[in-house]
């Protein structure tokens, strides 16, 4: 049965399961269904679950595996992937990338080195002509950890009447070099629904049959001290099963050596774990811990502020228009132009970015014209002032109608400017937990160590998120005393007199 999605065939050793029991994991999730018994079941679920897939996102092929899970008390631990066939070109209706898709699929999953590559072709194609054995080439070139199968080589024997023919064939005519022996195979003719015992039968009559074939029916027969051990599926399975016996006994000491290690941390983190119940119950080693940490991340944010590299502002990092869209302020109240303060795009934090938001409020000031004054506040200003001598009063006049419009789009602006740095500023919180985590990976230990307290965790995050609420407010509150101030009647009257006194001075 063909498919369009790889097949992962999960064989778990259970010597309670005396008959194959087998279960599809859900499609979109890691649980495993109910068990299937009927073989026929099991291929119409396969079938099934390739065309509902390949329905739902409109394609030929699909990358997504389809995952059973067999449990036998006769079978080693193993995953067998089965993957689509190659094909040339695409069926009528499939896209003309479907035989890329395929090779492109089929190259990934056989790429890790750790995988034997079992290739199935049949015994129709010559070895000069084999396409795909080029690609299995690109994969594994010295065949090292490849295993070729002729499969329906009971088709083949019937061409072959001398033993020089045979002995060629068998040898795959020097393609796959002296090192490389490949397995020929046939399966029973029977397709009927048949128990287990009787096709294993079946399947060591067929090896027989072909072997007793080529002894008797070809001419001096084949080499059997060199081919013997290739032909038939018994033999196969032999080598299979021997293969991995081989890797498994190979690959035990280090796998014994990782178990030890992963057991060596397992008991490292369960000692530190009772230490820190222990400690539960010191309230003033707890207060203590929760005080360093406090000071750390505050020495963390002032390094920030200061300037730093680490960690990575490639990953940390803001660019301005990240900063206008998480921090939910958008663009510069009044402001109509496109403010683009320099370093724009690249990703700072800190104090480069705080210096950033700076330029851009400058940058949003210098492109803000004097908005219009309509005639009613001008009038109402001019004609309070016109019985306050002469022209000088229309000076006065121009003066607060000045003042006023300053004031009403300085403010916003002061405004937003305050937001954006309280942003910039709180951002620092989780920069400085991943600078605490760098810090004590790269000295080897963990000094203060206050994981797994939740609670004081969020107090901590809360106080500085509370923190830099009001430390924009005062901020706000500030700037606005100022800004009051510089537009005040009063401040011009004192900058008038500075400004005669200074000219007096310079000119005695």
């Amino acid at each position: 049965m063909g498919t369009r999605r790889p097949l992962i065939l999960q064989m778990v050793h259970d010597q309670s399961a005396l008959e194959p029991r087998c279960r599809f994991q859900e499609e979109d999730s890691e649980e495993y269904g109910s068990p299937v018994v009927l073989a026929s079941a099991i291929a119409d679920t396969i079938k099934s679950r390739t065309e509902s897939l390949l329905k739902r996102t409109r394609a030929a092929v699909s990358s997504k595996p389809i995952v059973m899970r067999a449990e036998y008390a006769h079978c080693p631990n193993l995953t067998i992937i089965d993957t689509p066939g190659f094909v040339l070109k695409a069926k009528k209706g499939e896209p003309e990338r479907t035989p890329d898709e395929i090779l492109s699929m089929v190259k990934s999953l056989a790429s890790p080195p750790h995988r034997i590559i079992l290739f199935l072709q049949q015994s129709s194609v010559e070895w000069c002509s084999s396409l795909w054995l080029d690609t299995i080439r690109e994969i594994d070139p010295s065949f090292r950890r490849t295993v070729i199968v002729v499969s329906k080589f009971d088709n083949r024997l019937k061409e072959f009447t001398e033993r020089w023919e045979v002995d060629r064939y068998l040898s795959a005519s020097g393609y796959l070099g002296e090192n490389t022996r490949p397995f020929f195979v046939a399966l029973p003719k029977d397709r009927g629904t048949i128990s287990n015992d009787e096709f294993r039968r079946q399947i060591s009559q067929v090896d027989a049959e072909m072997l007793h074939y080529l002894r008797d029916s070809v001419k001096g027969g084949f080499d059997e001290e060199k081919y013997r051990s290739y032909v038939g599926f018994g033999c196969l399975r032999d080598f299979l099963e021997a293969e991995l016996q081989r890797r498994y006994k190979e690959a035990a000491p280090a796998t014994l050596a990782l178990l030890e290690q992963r057991c060596g941390e397992v008991t490292a983190d369960l000692a530190r774990m009772e230490c820190k119940i222990n400690a539960t119950s010191d309230v003033a080693h707890l207060r203590k811990s929760a005080m360093l940490h406090a000071a750390a991340l505050c020495n963390h944010v002032e390094a920030l502020i200061d300037g730093a590299a680490d960690p990575a502002p490639e990953q940390w990092g803001k660019t301005t228009e990240e900063e206008r869209l998480e921090s939910g302020i958008g663009s510069w109240p009044s402001v109509t132009a496109e403010i683009k303060p320099p370093n724009a795009t690249l990703r700072l934090y800190g104090g480069a970015a705080f210096e950033r938001v700076m330029h851009e409020f400058r940058c949003a000031t210098y492109s803000i014209k004097c908005p219009p004054v309509s005639r009613e506040k001008v009038a109402n200003i001019l004609l309070a002032h016109t019985g306050r001598g002469g022209g000088r009063g229309i000076t006065e006049a121009a003066a607060e109608i000045a003042r006023a419009a300053a004031r009403s789009w300085l403010a916003p602006l002061l405004d937003t400017a305050c937001d954006r740095l309280a942003f910039v500023l709180g951002n620092l919180f989780d920069i400085s937990i991943e600078k605490n985590h760098g810090n004590d990976s790269n000295n080897g230990h963990r000094p203060v160590d206050m994981e797994g307290y939740i609670g004081f965790h969020a107090a901590l995050r809360q106080s500085y998120n509370h923190f830099m609420k009001d430390l924009s407010k005062e901020c706000k509150q500030l700037l606005r005393h100022h800004l009051d101030s510089v537009t005040s009647p009063y401040s011009h009257v004192c900058y008038e007199n500075n400004f005669i006194g200074s000219f007096s001075s310079g000119t005695n």
